[in-house]
């Protein structure tokens, strides 16, 4: 890995290390027994990912393409945004980013995992869990979701946005998208964010955890992935 090569993956571990930590912190914080914000709802995790999004991209912005996602990064290259060059490297800082996320919680509510002894309440702070298990339905969730945000991003790139707002409007896009389509899965859409934190999931000391659930992990990697590849591709064939 070149030098570019390597500031662009430490650009996507940072932003996907704050993506996770705040993503992750908040459900943490609406979840986890005995915290100040206890009960505080979907609206809450859902405007909680939104901002964490937005501040992740604007935390690694300067190094990277702040993709944070390997689903987005897969769009990217497959439009021409970036060289297939960089795939891996932001993959993989994306990957190691979600997986030290998912500790920083942890460490984050240290006492609280002791106070929680629902195993599952704890495996969704890390990980995304379907309301109803229906993997095809499951998988139809996740390639639309994350059809919509790369779409989103996509059309995003062609507009004039004033500097140093896209995040924002990144950020809308994914509350947008949790509020209206999250209630099925929990809205992952994205591999790098259920994967790693899962991960470190089934080697964290947890008080209380159950299994990871890797009977169901493949369809938060498996659907981000396909949903993005359709965006690319309509993008690729409509008129700019």
């Amino acid at each position: 890995m070149d030098s570019s090569g390597m500031t662009q993956f430490i650009g996507e571990m940072i932003g996907t290390v704050i993506l996770v930590l705040l993503g992750d912190g908040v459900v943490a914080g609406v979840s986890l027994k005995k915290t100040k914000a206890e009960g505080a709802g979907w609206i809450a995790i859902t405007l909680g990912w939104g901002a964490a999004v937005a501040i992740g991209a604007y935390s690694s912005g300067y190094l990277s393409a702040a993709h944070l996602n390997p689903a987005v990064t897969l769009a990217m290259a497959m439009t021409g945004n970036i060289g297939w060059d960089l795939v891996f490297p932001y993959i993989a800082g994306q990957m190691i980013g979600a997986i030290i996320g998912g500790v920083l919680v942890y460490i984050q509510y240290m006492p609280h995992w002791k106070e929680t002894e629902d195993s599952a309440t704890i495996l969704g702070v890390f990980a995304t869990g379907p309301a109803i298990r229906s993997y095809g339905a499951n998988l139809v969730s996740e390639i639309i979701g994350t059809f919509v945000l790369v779409f989103g991003l996509l059309s995003f790139s062609t507009g004039d946005f004033g500097a140093g707002l896209n995040p924002l409007a990144v950020g809308v896009l994914i509350m947008a998208i949790g509020l209206s389509l999250g209630g099925t899965t929990g809205y992952a859409i994205n591999p790098a964010r259920d994967l790693g934190p899962r991960i470190a999931h089934a080697f964290l000391p947890i008080p209380n955890k159950g299994d990871s659930d890797w009977a169901y992990s493949w369809v938060p990697v498996v659907g981000p992935m396909v949903g993005g590849i359709l965006a690319a591709g309509l993008f690729m064939i409509l008129p700019i």
